[in-house]
């Protein structure tokens, strides 16, 4: 049986016990951006409510926290390079803790999101400066990701089609992350040159991650047709499907709305509402398409979740496909005058909302006793 990001029981890791913390640090592994993902992603969905402040100003409070969680989790991980490099490497050749590599480029987007959102009122320029640079770090870390871990599936790991999860998702989502980010960053660019080419450096990150997760869904649905359901400690892994559907057509409305000015200024003014109906168009084809596999995700979780679900790290997976859906909602109703989109929104953000509170406490119960810190790479040959 597979683990799930590194951290579902496994009888070859019973006998594992942290016993000091420079062993914490040879147990680190990148799952633990997951909550980063998580935590950002609640930021920003809460940020969708202007009105009351509170949500807002609890937006704010989680993105400073979540600077913070990812400082500390890139220390500790650099840590492990540094004093433990050839533990570290064995990451490579694991098939299911590699994935998570793709946890670390998606947890900075939160980071640069929320400077576009929070820390301009505060900072100014600043902030933007601070995010188009983190950005262009994203990008790479996004690509590099999206490009290694697939060529070492094919050349280092061993996989199977019964033991296919929605893992397999997680280091092609970061570039369509990524290119959220980059839409976002657009209207608080100033100079028209720039802001075509941040334009189409995202549209050509979507282009390297949506289709390429389509198919694996795809594969991931004769999976479930062929093998049945996943084993009860991959359960959350069933909500991961959501993930790329939901960053897909958040960032095709983003494009959609802030496209068209940066075309126009850049003597594009031709196309840019064709690429603004295009896009929008599109975006509504995928947010109708999660709700199949939001739907599904959750039938899956009540049918596992009957003998009673493990926690690991892997419930991280929960929150940040149910937020960026939930994001791509919000977003949408701004557009779409249809109420029932706006409820549905904040029924998901609610629903959110709930779930960190339930991971964020089994999260610190497990690191506080230090069971969450297992590394099955150093485990499994």
């Amino acid at each position: 049986m597979v683990e799930l990001v590194a951290c579902a029981p496994n009888p070859h890791l019973m006998g594992v016990h942290i016993k000091d913390r420079r062993d914490i640090i040879r147990q680190f592994t990148p799952n633990w951006f997951a909550a980063t993902m998580g935590t950002g992603i609640l930021a920003i969905a809460l940020a969708q409510f202007p009105s009351p402040p509170l949500l807002f100003q609890t937006g704010q409070m989680l993105w400073l926290l979540n600077i913070l969680l990812f400082v500390l989790f890139t220390g500790l991980y650099a840590a492990r390079w540094v004093l433990y490099y050839r533990e570290a490497s064995r990451i490579f050749g694991h098939s299911v803790v590699s994935m998570s590599l793709g946890c670390v480029p998606m947890g900075l987007a939160t980071l640069i999101n929320g400077f576009l959102i929070f820390g301009v009122p505060h900072m100014g320029v600043a902030a933007v400066v601070i995010a188009k640079n983190l950005w262009l770090a994203d990008v790479a870390l996004a690509l590099l990701c999206g490009l290694a871990v697939p060529f070492m599936m094919f050349t280092r790991q061993t996989h199977s089609l019964d033991q296919m999860t929605a893992m397999w998702l997680l280091p092609i989502v970061a570039s369509e992350v990524a290119a959220v980010s980059g839409a976002m960053l657009l209207p608080h660019l100033p100079d028209a040159g720039a802001q075509l080419a941040v334009l189409l450096t995202s549209l050509v990150l979507w282009a390297c991650s949506v289709p390429l997760a389509m198919s694996v869904l795809a594969v991931l649905f004769l999976r479930m047709a062929v093998h049945k359901l996943p084993p009860v400690s991959m359960a959350a892994s069933s909500f991961l499907a959501l993930g790329p559907i939901g960053t897909g057509a958040l960032g095709l409305l983003l494009v959609s709305q802030n496209a068209p000015a940066v075309l126009d200024v850049n003597g594009l003014g031709a196309v840019a509402q064709g690429v603004a109906g295009a896009s929008l168009l599109a975006a509504i084809l995928l947010w109708g398409y999660g709700i199949w596999w939001l739907a599904t995700a959750v039938l899956i979780t009540l049918r596992v979740a009957r003998n009673g679900l493990p926690f690991n790290m892997g419930w991280w997976g929960f929150t940040f496909p149910l937020g960026v859906y939930a994001v791509a909602t919000l977003r949408l109703s701004a557009i779409l005058p249809i109420p029932a989109i706006a409820h549905a929104g904040a029924a998901l953000v609610a629903m959110l909302a709930c779930v960190w509170l339930i991971v964020s406490v089994r999260t610190l119960r497990g690191a506080w006793d230090r069971s969450l810190f297992v590394a099955p790479c150093l485990h499994e040959d």
